[in-house]
């Protein structure tokens, strides 16, 4: 039974009120509010709880309660959660996974139907999610709302399949999520009228402005990889009823130092009003996703943070439903280890597999760049050795690679440049959407050993130097481990070290090529079938 009491100065963000009261509640709804006077600056700050609007918790490396127990540290009451990630894996049964795990603790978790698993027919996925598998989702109400939908060409050109999905969603009543990178115009126009309602994808205020004068709302992310705050937190004063906060992607490490209260804190140092931070931040997210979680009113479930004040928004506490769920950093949920689930498939390969056969005068080279989704496509002259094509570490054109995890097939090879690699190579099971294994290296010796430490741990991330592979298993699904956040954060905090210590300036490495899979987001992605054009929606050849 959930009971308690706390004197604190009470934020209202709609009512823009601070003042002083004791908040009581029982069986976790409050009861009462009783004022007590005027604000009091050497008292506590008591706010409704903080939601992330839109984050792939797998991106954690952490399960649904391991990153509930590291997320309400920071006072984050609820999430917005898309599993397409675990969804292209393992289809209906890594999302069943994931609403059984997230069943385990006591913060609300609204997920959604993955709307387009795999994410293009460009890619080799673990399954496939149709209309039937959705409706299934909807009606045993495991999820609450319909999941980016990436595939925006299908969308404009009235894709039978996808335009069912659509209709789907809205005869449940639930919310389409959109991803809709640079689309403007008339296509963003036809886009928002079928009915999606926000986008996390903007990355200039010209471009969030455009999406809002369709009706949409925005999303401001803030992630390991992506990173717009910056560029668009004007819109916190300009449109505070129809921002929300997001962090998208969030790798352990990150996760560990912070989450949305840290956006908070950024924007309130930036000299946006608390009361409208603190809409988008708490407020907005309830009411677009209809989310069950409380406003910090009387009658509403007790979700609340105390922080020692308004600028830096330090956590003191964190309850849920009338649960202390953590308190001075630490937090108060049980730990909880799962079975493994997974969909593994790949031999080990050779050298030989990495082999680039020397032709035409050019190449083509994805030049990926820190914080930033978006590639671009350059033409470099390519250095040939024994008539291949060979990486050139001292110009950072690296060996880029995709394996299928799910068969044996030849390997997928491209250059890329923007890592910064002196010597070695990176490898990931974790690459967007469909998770193929992807690896960067300064040789092709390095790269083979990185994918097969990954392939003899069914998942994980690893880095390879001529002192040896380290590695970071993720047995659930290749995605996630059954650690505990902090050994985890801790672990992935060292192989970025390592890759820093190979050469990358990248602030995420990992997080980085996590991405160079995601044929959605332009301009050249590699995919395990092969070199890719967002612009076009098409493959395209290496050399020129």
């Amino acid at each position: 039974m959930h009971q308690g009491s706390v004197i604190a100065n009470i934020v209202q963000p709609l009512e823009r009120r601070i003042f002083l009261a004791e908040v009581r509640w029982e069986r976790g709804i409050i009861t009462a509010i009783a004022e007590l006077g005027y604000e009091d600056p050497n008292k506590t700050y008591l706010l409704p709880g903080f939601i992330d609007a839109h984050v792939h918790i797998e991106s954690s490396m952490l399960t649904p309660a391991e990153f509930a127990r590291i997320a309400c540290r920071h006072g984050t009451v609820a999430t917005v959660s898309d599993p397409h990630e675990i969804a292209n894996v393992l289809g209906l049964e890594g999302i069943r996974f994931m609403c059984d795990n997230a069943a385990l603790t006591p913060l609300p978790i609204l997920f959604g139907a993955p709307s387009c698993v795999p994410a293009t027919p460009f890619e080799t996925a673990g399954a496939r999610l149709e209309s039937e598998q959705l409706d299934y989702l909807f009606q045993n109400r495991l999820t609450g709302y319909l999941s980016e939908m990436m595939n925006y060409p299908a969308v404009l050109n009235n894709d039978p399949q996808i335009m069912a999905k659509l209709d789907l969603a809205k005869r449940y009543g639930c919310p389409i999520d959109g991803h809709a990178p640079g689309l403007k115009g008339d296509a963003m126009r036809r886009y928002a009228e079928a009915g999606i309602s926000t986008d996390h994808e903007c990355s200039t205020l010209d471009e969030a402005r455009a999406k809002l004068a369709t009706g949409m709302h925005i999303l401001i992310r803030e992630g390991s990889a992506a990173r717009n705050f910056d560029a668009l937190h004007t819109l916190i004063s300009e449109y505070p009823e129809r921002v929300m906060f997001c962090s998208d992607d969030k790798h352990p490490d990150d996760l560990v130092a912070g989450h949305i209260n840290l956006l908070v804190a950024r924007a309130v140092a930036y000299g946006h009003a608390v009361f409208d931070v603190l809409r988008c931040a708490c407020l907005n997210p309830i009411k677009h996703y209809g989310l069950a979680v409380g406003q910090l009113r009387v009658g509403d479930r007790m979700d609340a943070v105390e922080v020692e004040n308004i600028s830096t928004f330090k956590p003191i506490s964190t309850w849920i439903a009338g649960q202390k769920v953590a308190h001075q950093g630490t937090s108060l949920l049980t730990r909880i280890k799962p079975e493994p689930i997974n969909r593994f498939n790949a031999s080990p390969i050779t050298d030989a597999h990495l082999d680039v056969e020397a032709k035409g005068r050019q190449i083509r080279v994805i030049k990926a760049a820190d914080g930033d989704l978006f590639t671009q496509e350059m033409l470099h002259a390519p250095r040939i050795e024994n008539n291949k094509i060979v990486p050139d570490p001292e110009r950072d054109l690296l060996l880029l690679a995709v394996v299928n995890r799910y068969q044996d097939a030849q390997p997928a090879l491209a250059f890329i440049e923007g890592f910064g690699l002196k010597q070695g190579a990176l490898a990931s099971s974790v690459a967007h959407d469909s998770h193929n294994i992807i690896a960067v290296g300064a040789d092709a010796e390095s790269v083979c050993r990185a994918i097969n430490a990954v392939i003899a741990a069914q998942g994980g991330i690893a880095a390879a130097d001529q002192d040896g592979v380290e590695l970071l298993p993720l047995p659930i699904a290749g995605l996630m481990s059954h650690d505990d956040g902090d050994t985890v954060a801790a672990r992935y905090a060292e192989l970025n070290a390592s890759a820093k210590k190979m050469g990358s300036p990248l602030r995420a490495p990992f997080m980085t090529l996590s991405f160079m899979a995601l044929l959605v987001i332009p301009e050249l992605k590699l995919s395990d079938q092969g070199l890719f054009d967002g612009r076009t929606f098409t493959f395209t050849s290496l050399t020129v």
